[in-house]
């Protein structure tokens, strides 16, 4: 009897010792399983670079140009900054034949609002390019002008003024600007350059 207990109790201490081996391999293994924690990485964001920039104004590519007197096509021309008084009389269609070249700087750069004249030969002027700034030129009463008040007019010479004045004492006063036409050697063309300095 008492090997037999003795037996029992040698069986228990093993099997409660196998079982609590068994246990410490599990817990073991569960543990080595689990992942092992890193550090979490905190990523920095850089704030954003702002580029400070300075707006220059464009500068102005193109300027306009008023071309008067004795050219094909008198108007005004939208030109490139870098032009010339030449650039702009070729745009104009070039120069009439009775045009006197001799009064015109060709080599002259434009300037936005500026005034080219043109004149003819024989013609007493001293305004050849000027800035449409100024203020407009006085008008020369057509009824009232005597023979040096019509020769201070761009365009009209000795020999002009003297055929208006003859058709004014022939056919008396001029009711428009228009009636210049019935003049000899007065055309339209003539007409449209005369009409800013003159008046009825």
């Amino acid at each position: 009897m008492n090997r037999i207990r003795t037996f029992y109790e040698l069986y228990r201490i093993r099997v409660i010792c196998g079982v609590a081996i068994v246990v410490i391999i599990v817990s073991i293994a569960v543990v080595l399983r689990q992942p092992i924690a890193t550090p979490r990485q905190v990523q920095t964001i850089a704030p954003p670079v702002v580029e400070h920039t300075t707006d220059t104004p464009a500068l102005p590519t193109h300027v306009f140009v008023d071309i008067k007197g004795a050219v094909k096509e008198p108007n005004v021309y939208e030109m490139a900054t870098d032009a010339r008084v030449k650039d702009v009389i070729q745009r104009a269609g070039g120069l009439l034949p009775e045009a006197d070249e001799t009064q015109i700087n060709l080599a002259q750069k434009v300037t936005d609002q500026m005034v080219i004249y043109v004149a003819v030969d024989g013609e007493q002027t001293t305004a050849i390019a000027g800035n449409a700034a100024n203020d407009s030129p006085t008008k020369v009463n057509l009824n009232e002008a005597e023979l040096e008040q019509l020769l201070t007019v761009p365009g009209i010479g000795p020999a002009k003024a003297a055929v208006i004045l003859a058709y004014r004492e022939e056919n008396g006063l001029f009711s428009r600007i228009e009636d210049l036409l019935a003049v000899s050697g007065i055309g339209e063309k003539t007409l449209e350059r005369l009409s800013d300095y003159l008046e009825v």
